[in-house]
C-alpha cells in the first residue's frame, strides 16, 4: 500500500520575516538558578550528573545548563529524561516524557570547539551583529531564532516538530519517532510514490518562502517520515528573505531537493524547482 503524503492547511502569516526583530540574549531564569544553587537545585544537579545516559555527555551542561533543565522540569515541561537521539558538533538531542506524550530535548553546546558552520547563516543578519564574538550569546540567540523558526513554518502549513518551550541554550519539540527510535530520513527509506513526495516537499518549499523564510540547509537528510507524513526538521540556520545570501540559499536548497528525487525516477532540476517556488510565492506581499 503506497504512502499518500499530505498537506496541512495554512494560517495566515502576515510578515514577510522578522530578520530586522531583536532577539532576546540576555541571561535567562536558568542563569540566575545556576548563581543561586539552591538544595533543590544542587539535587536535580547531581542527579542528572549521575544519570548514565549522560555521564559521556558532560562537556555539553555547563552550570547554567543544568539549571535550564531544571527550569523545564519546574515549569512542567519534561517529566523524565530517556536516553540520547543523535549527538553533533553544537547539539545533542535527547528524548524525555513531557506532561502528555513524549518530547524531545535539544541542548546545544555552549562551549563547542567550532561554530564556523553557523556563520554563514548569521552573517548579514542585523540581529546579530553586537554579539559576533560572544559564544554563549550566539548560541542563545541562535535557539531562540530556532525556536521562533518552527513556529513560524508551523504557522505557514509545514509540519515540524512541535516548538514546546525554549530555555537559555535547551529546546524542547515534539518528538518525530517510536519506541523503536527516532523517525526515519528520507535518505534511509525507500519512498513508494516520490513524485507525491516531492510534490509535498515542493509545497513546503513554497510555504516557506511565502512566509518569508528559507530553510538554509534543506535535503534528503532533514526531511523525516514520521505517521507516513513529511516533515522537516533542524531549522535553526533558516534565515528570512531578508537575509543578504537567502537567494543563495534557497537556489541551493533546490539543488539538493531536486537532485534527492531526480535519483527517485523524478523528472525535476533545481531550476525548474526555484521557478516553480519564484512563481508561486510572493513572500513580500
Amino acid at each position: 500500500m503506497e504512502q499518500e503524503y499530505g498537506l496541512l492547511d495554512t494560517d495566515e502569516v502576515d510578515t514577510p520575516g522578522d530578520e530586522f526583530e531583536e532577539i532576546d540574549y540576555t541571561d535567562t531564569e536558568a542563569d540566575r538558578i545556576a548563581r543561586k544553587r539552591d538544595r533543590e537545585f544542587s539535587q536535580f544537579r547531581k542527579r542528572i550528573k549521575d544519570a548514565d545516559q549522560f555521564k559521556v555527555e558532560e562537556s555539553v551542561f555547563d552550570e547554567a545548563t543544568y539549571a535550564a533543565l531544571y527550569k523545564l522540569v519546574q515549569d512542567g515541561h519534561i517529566d523524565a529524561f530517556g536516553g540520547p537521539i543523535s549527538t553533533g558538533k553544537e547539539a545533542n538531542v535527547y528524548t524525555a516524557l513531557g506532561e502528555e506524550r513524549e518530547v524531545a530535548v535539544k541542548v546545544y553546546r555552549i562551549n563547542a570547539s567550532d561554530f564556523r558552520e553557523m556563520g554563514e547563516y548569521l552573517q548579514g543578519d542585523p540581529r546579530f551583529e553586537e554579539i559576533a564574538g560572544n559564544k554563549q550569546a550566539v548560541v542563545l540567540a541562535w535557539v531562540r531564532k530556532e525556536f521562533a523558526n518552527l513556529k513560524r513554518a508551523k504557522r505557514a502549513g509545514i509540519r515540524v516538530p512541535d516548538p514546546i518551550a525554549v530555555e537559555r541554550n535547551v529546546l524542547v519539540m515534539e518528538y518525530l519517532g517510536t519506541e523503536e527510535g527516532r523517525a526515519k530520513r528520507l535518505a534511509e527509506v525507500h519512498i513508494e510514490n516520490p513524485q507525491t513526495a516531492y510534490e509535498v516537499v515542493r509545497e513546503y518549499m513554497y510555504r516557506l518562502y511565502d512566509a518569508g523564510i528559507v530553510h538554509g540547509d534543506l535535503s534528503e537528510y532533514n526531511i523525516v517520515v514520521h505517521d507516513s507524513q513529511l516533515y522537516v526538521i533542524d531549522v535553526g540556520q533558516a534565515v528570512t528573505v531578508h537575509h543578504p545570501n537567502s537567494e543563495d540559499f534557497l537556489e541551493r536548497d533546490c539543488e539538493n531537493v531536486a537532485n534527492f528525487f531526480s535519483r527517485q525516477g523524478v523528472e525535476t532540476d533545481g531550476e525548474q524547482l526555484l521557478a516553480y517556488i519564484h512563481e508561486h510565492a510572493d513572500p513580500t506581499s
